[in-house]
């Protein structure tokens, strides 16, 4: 596979994560354009950046944005934490990091 092939094929790490008393879920990085997309919902308030977030690195099993909505309104505080911090991990970003990436693309970018 050639430079190019390898640049264009998905690569994003994985990992699974314990939710305390549930059963383990798998998740996996962010790539660029799903960051900026989950950035583009800071408007809307941090829950919605993370129903993004989760909705897109969730691998097993697969959430859709309205489930990872239930699942907040279902789990106790700090449930769903450590799985939000392990995406974040694999994708080599912090907490706010999805508003700086999103803020540090020119306007016309973000189309």
């Amino acid at each position: 596979m050639d430079l190019k092939q390898r640049l264009l094929t998905p690569h994003l790490d994985e990992a699974a994560v314990e939710v305390a008393g549930l059963g383990t879920v798998t998740v996996r990085a962010l790539n660029r354009w799903e960051l900026l997309a989950a950035g583009k919902t800071e408007k809307q308030g941090v829950a919605a950046m993370e129903r993004a977030i989760l909705a897109f690195a969730m691998v097993d099993p697969t959430m859709t944005e309205d489930e990872v909505g239930q699942w907040q309104k279902a789990a106790p505080p700090g449930e769903i934490q450590p799985v939000l911090a392990r995406v974040n991990e694999l994708s080599g970003i912090g907490q706010s990091a999805a508003k700086e990436a999103y803020k540090s693309v020119p306007d016309e970018s973000r189309s």
